[in-house]
């Protein structure tokens, strides 16, 4: 059952370092699929500057440059609010530069390891080559969204740790490795998928709804689901 007993509360990490291909409209999709069930909603903000509060329901966080995502993950390893919002339970999605520093290291541009956030046990790094094109890919079952596909740009190859688990397995593109694209770990979710990958795949809004309000209603079909078949049908 949905619980529309409280507001809930979405927060955007560093809208000034990490928002490349348009992330915001994860930000966007993810309210309006809440607010079409009558499930209240706040959204925050917080740039670099400001602390990141730890009572936040679904927390985003995007892409960025190579010093941006440096800068980003010193400074929320510095602040401790997300992991400290992971720790409580608060689902978390991190999109290619936002994914990797939310993992355990990954790279900077000249593939030095730097320590990252460390609620998702994965490890990235540069590859010899750039992914860059549409990518399509199989969600595990259990996660109950089906086919995704995105918009991937990127030279980081992420290796998941015993902890965590791969999202999906490629159909199309490059992803973690080649066989994989995105990992999980309880209500910690990472990716490649650019598009931006929320609009692009509705399925994938719902889910975050789920883990944090329970079984949601079905919506009638709309514009996001003829984009996710269109996207889908575009790249295959």
């Amino acid at each position: 059952m949905t619980d529309t007993s409280s507001t809930l509360r979405i927060v955007w990490i560093y809208p000034d370092l990490l928002s490349t291909y348009g992330d915001q409209g994860n930000v966007l999709i993810l309210r309006r699929r809440a607010e079409l069930r009558g499930i209240r909603t706040e959204t925050l903000h917080v740039h670099s500057s400001d602390p990141v509060p730890v009572e936040g329901d679904v927390y985003l966080v995007g892409g960025g440059e190579d010093r941006p995502q440096i800068l980003a993950a010193e400074r929320l390893r510095a602040d401790g609010g997300l992991k400290r919002a992971a720790d409580r339970g608060a689902a978390v999605f991190a999109v290619c530069a936002g994914y990797q520093i939310i993992g355990e290291s990954y790279g900077d541009d000249a593939d030095n390891p730097l320590p990252g956030v460390g609620i998702l046990d994965v490890r990235s790094s540069r590859g010899a080559t750039r992914a860059v094109g549409e990518i399509v890919a199989d969600v595990v079952p259990e996660l109950g969204v089906g086919r995704i596909t995105g918009f991937e740009n990127h030279q980081g190859r992420t290796a998941i740790g015993p902890s965590a688990r791969p999202l999906s397995t490629t159909v199309k593109g490059i992803g973690n490795d080649d066989a994989t694209e995105g990992a999980y770990q309880g209500q910690v979710l990472g990716t490649y998928l650019h598009g931006p990958a929320l609009p692009r795949n509705p399925a994938l809004a719902d889910l975050l709804l789920r883990w944090r309000v329970g079984e949601i209603a079905p919506l009638q079909p709309s514009w996001g689901e003829k984009l996710h078949e269109e996207r889908l049908a575009a790249a295959l």
